[in-house]
C-alpha cells in the first residue's frame, strides 16, 4: 500500500513537468533566438533546448497541416528531424534537464501521433519517419535517465 502511495505521489510530482510543455507556437523571432541559444549553449544544456525547438516545430507543423499548407508542414517536420538528430548527437550522461527533455520529447511524439491521425495519406510518410526518429531519440534519453 505504501508503494502505491509513493508511486502516486511521484506521478503527481512529475505530472506538472509533463504538462509544462505548453502547446504555444513560437514566432519566427523566438525560434531563431532559441536556435541561436541552443547553438551557443554548452553540451549540457543543448539537449533540452533542441527538445524545445523540436516540440515547437512539431506544433507548427500540426497547425500548418490543419491549414492545408503541406509544403511548409513538410519543412517544419524536416526541422523536427534535424533537431532530433542534434539531440541524438548530444545526449550526454551529465546533461542538464535530461528528464525534462525526455518528457518533452514524449509529449512531442504524442502530438505527432495525434497529427498523423488527421493527416492525409500523402503527409503520413514524413510524419511516420519523423515519429520513428523521435521515438529512437526518446528511448536513448530514457536510457540515459535510468543510467544515472
Amino acid at each position: 500500500m505504501r508503494f502505491v502511495l509513493v508511486l502516486s505521489l511521484a506521478a503527481v510530482a512529475v505530472a506538472p513537468a509533463a504538462f509544462a510543455a505548453n502547446d504555444k507556437i513560437l514566432d519566427v523571432h523566438e525560434m531563431a533566438a532559441l536556435e541561436s541559444r541552443a547553438a551557443q549553449a554548452g553540451p549540457k544544456e543543448q539537449c533540452f533546448l533542441y527538445a524545445e525547438l523540436a516540440h515547437s516545430m512539431a506544433e507548427l507543423a500540426g497547425q500548418q497541416l490543419n491549414a492545408g499548407d503541406e509544403r511548409d508542414a513538410s519543412n517544419s517536420l524536416k526541422a523536427v528531424q534535424k533537431y532530433a538528430a542534434k539531440i541524438h548527437m548530444n545526449v550526454a550522461d551529465d546533461a542538464k534537464k535530461l528528464k525534462n527533455a525526455e518528457i518533452l520529447m514524449r509529449h512531442t511524439a504524442f502530438r505527432l501521433k495525434e497529427i498523423m491521425m488527421g493527416a492525409s495519406l500523402d503527409d503520413r510518410p514524413t510524419l511516420e519517419s519523423t515519429l520513428k526518429q523521435l521515438d529512437q531519440v526518446q528511448s536513448e534519453m530514457m536510457l540515459q535517465v535510468f543510467k544515472r
